[in-house]
């Protein structure tokens, strides 16, 4: 009996869940396809440090679903209390039959059950579908072959989402136990009478705060859009408070503020339905400060998040082309006990093992880096150390020996790696740099004609600006300064670590796999464990393995950032759509007094349109502020690392809040339109 009431009940109210069901929908298909990544991957041929780096990631995967759950499950217990609010009057009706709280907590109990397998299966079936586009997009992101692809079912992604999923519906059966027994009759009955008291708060003390704040929020902006330089920890969590701090207190000013504005401009209060339209959107402010401020914040992490993701998904991959361009870099250098670099021959450390060595590579440059004991950084810029400390803080902790290069070794290298080579004159010296710190300062030094003191031969600057470029291939744009001189000035008693840069006697890409698992068999064997009286340091880097570390950055960014993208856009959505309901629902009885006034239909549907548009409007006009000011500092962070066009990665995100953010206003109109109707 109480099954059979439980189905009715759904049935009737279908539309009244419409939200409810789409949230748990998308809640488990995302956290379905997320979790069975490492299922989507096991088809997939990567090589072995790809694996190991789909492991690393499923582990993070793993570890954030623990969040991800904990805020669903929070979205899911928020969505409950207005399904019950909504039915108040259905309980008070029970009651009245002679019903027991105990078995309308059953009838509940059986309409979780029913909502929530119907949501489990609803929600695992789309995510199945999806997670075989999601193997597409991790093939591609892993450069995997997908011959062997097949369809897959993760039956552990299953269980543990049955579990987690289970674990909040527990939750909220025993919530609404407990508010079940809690509740009277009397309360029930009167709960469609009570609505919210529209608070007048006093219009000067709004403008006061609303300019204080803004003053605040205004000062924040400046501290992490323009003022990067002199930020530190402390100054960016402070930054952060105040810009929370300031959200709160302009949704709480604008509350108070935005009705007594209308109602100032007579000739928009008294048009239309727009005084009633007014008072009921002041009215959901009022009540939902607090809630507006954390989905504001929430939308702000959402956008910053996703759009960062796709920054450093687009760049790292391409950034191995640009600054590796060759299969391998090796460098091999000693150091006495006073840390000072000494003259180190790789031919020698190989032995027997040479002519291994160079059988393996096509075309190579070998050549040394020099420094002079008397050339430091601090030295170099002269009586400018202070004026360019103001200017650039950072300066303070550059004071190391300068590197050099002869100008042959330069260009042979660039004619390796297919760029431009230089002249100079034996008086001339550039500056080849690509982190981006280290470029400011030597743009700012050069175009001030600094000149160097070089193994005593006085150089002075033959470019303006320093050389966008790199010696030695890493990967990413973050190469220090190397100074290029002339061949003259260069004193072999400062030479250096000695490197060798160049590409495997391999074309196909299993030929070059197979040439460097025999080269660092070599190089393992030859450079590990040396017994010597002074400490050596070796590296052997690859664009492979430059390739692989680049493609787990971007992976485990790029999954992660869409993961809590999604779940945070979801969340807003729902709680938005859930509240606008809730008043919807409270607001009936006016509606079908406006009717009785006679009020035509279409006044009121686009009456409930604008209310929806701005209470959805609101949180997100001041989330894309805080994002623009946010992302202007984490331009500068992520540039440290990676270089890349935000505008695609920024519309890209754009598309995904207009589907599911818009997605959600879309439902609550709809929803919010055909609760209106009821009493028509």
């Amino acid at each position: 009996m109480l099954f059979k009431i439980s189905l009715s009940n759904i049935r009737k109210s279908i539309k009244d869940y419409a939200i409810y069901f789409f949230t748990l929908i998308i809640g488990v298909a995302v956290f379905y396809v997320f979790n069975a990544i490492e299922t989507q991957t096991a088809f997939m041929t990567v090589s072995e440090d790809r694996r190991e780096i789909i492991g690393v990631l499923n582990k993070a995967i793993s570890a954030v679903s623990v969040f991800v759950a904990i805020v669903l499950g929070l979205l899911i217990v928020y969505a409950s209390r207005f399904l019950m609010k909504r039915r108040n009057k259905e309980f008070a009706l029970y009651m009245m039959l002679g019903m027991s709280k105990w078995k309308i907590s059953a009838i509940l109990l059986c309409e979780t059950v029913i909502i929530g397998v119907g949501s489990l299966l609803v929600g695992l079936l789309v995510g199945v579908g999806l997670s075989q586009v999601m193997s597409a997009v991790v093939a591609n992101l892993f450069e995997a072959n997908m011959n062997d692809y097949k369809f897959t079912v993760s039956s552990a992604s299953i269980l543990k989402t049955i579990l987690y999923f289970g674990i909040m519906y527990l939750v909220v059966m025993l919530r609404s136990g407990f508010v079940i027994s809690k509740c009277r009759l009397i309360t029930l009955m009167n709960s469609g009478r009570r609505s919210e008291k529209i608070t007048m708060k006093n219009p000067w003390l709004c403008v006061i705060v609303f300019l204080i704040s803004a003053a605040v929020l205004g000062y924040a902006y400046y501290m992490v859009g323009w003022n990067q330089k002199s930020l530190d920890e402390k100054k960016i969590v402070i930054a952060i408070a105040m810009g929370a701090v300031a959200t709160f207190f302009i949704f709480w000013s604008v509350a108070g503020m935005l009705l007594r504005v209308i109602m100032s401009a007579k000739g928009i209060y008294h048009h239309g339905l727009n005084s009633f339209t007014f008072r009921q959107i002041s009215s959901k402010v009022n009540t939902t400060v607090a809630s507006m401020t954390i989905i504001c914040l929430m939308l702000f992490l959402t956008i910053c998040t996703l759009s960062t993701a796709f920054v450093i998904r687009n760049s790292m991959n391409s950034q191995v082309e640009e600054y590796f361009p060759v299969d391998f870099c090796m460098e091999a250098e000693n150091q006495d006990s006073e840390n000072k670099t000494l003259y180190t021959d790789i031919d020698g450390y190989f032995g027997d093992s040479k002519e291994s060595l160079y059988n393996l590579m096509d075309e190579y440059h070998k050549f040394h880096i020099y420094r002079d004991a008397d050339l430091t950084f601090v030295k170099s810029i002269g009586d400018k150390f202070e004026e360019l400390e103001k200017e650039i803080p950072e300066v303070g902790w550059l004071n190391y020996n300068l590197r050099m290069i002869k100008l042959s070794d330069y260009n042979a290298l660039m004619k390796l790696y297919g760029r431009k080579s230089i002249d100079l004159a034996d008086n001339e010296y550039a500056v080849c740099a690509s982190y981006n710190t280290i470029v400011d300062i030597y743009n700012s030094l050069l175009s001030k004609n600094n000149d160097i003191t070089a193994f005593g031969n006085t150089l002075v600057p033959k470019y303006k600006k320093c050389i966008n470029g790199f010696v030695c291939p890493t990967g990413m744009a973050d190469s220090m300064d190397t100074i290029i001189v002339p061949d003259s000035v260069v004193d072999e008693s400062g030479a250096g670590e000695e490197i060798i840069v160049g590409n495997y006697n391999a074309s196909d890409k299993k030929g070059i796999e197979n040439a460097e698992k025999e080269l660092k068999e070599i190089w393992k064997k030859k450079m590990s464990g040396r017994e010597s009286s002074i400490s050596g340091m070796y590296y052997l880097d690859t664009r492979r393995e430059a390739a692989d570390n680049a493609i787990g950055i971007s992976a485990l960014v790029t999954f992660l950032g869409l993961y809590i993208g999604f779940i945070f856009l979801v969340s807003c959505g729902a709680i938005l759509a859930l509240k606008e309901l809730s008043e919807s629902t409270d607001s009936i009885p006016r509606y079908t007094m406006l009717r009785k006034l006679g009020v035509d239909e279409r006044e009121i549907t686009k009456s409930v349109f604008r209310q929806s548009g701005i209470f959805f409007l609101l949180p997100l006009l001041l989330a894309c502020l805080h994002s623009y000011f946010g992302m202007r500092l984490g331009k500068v962070v992520i540039e440290q690392i990676v270089r890349g066009s935000f505008i695609k990665p920024m519309l890209f995100t754009a598309g995904v809040i207009v589907a599911i953010y818009g997605g959600y206003f879309l439902l609550t109109f709809i929803g919010s339109r055909a609760i209106v109707k009821e009493q028509k």
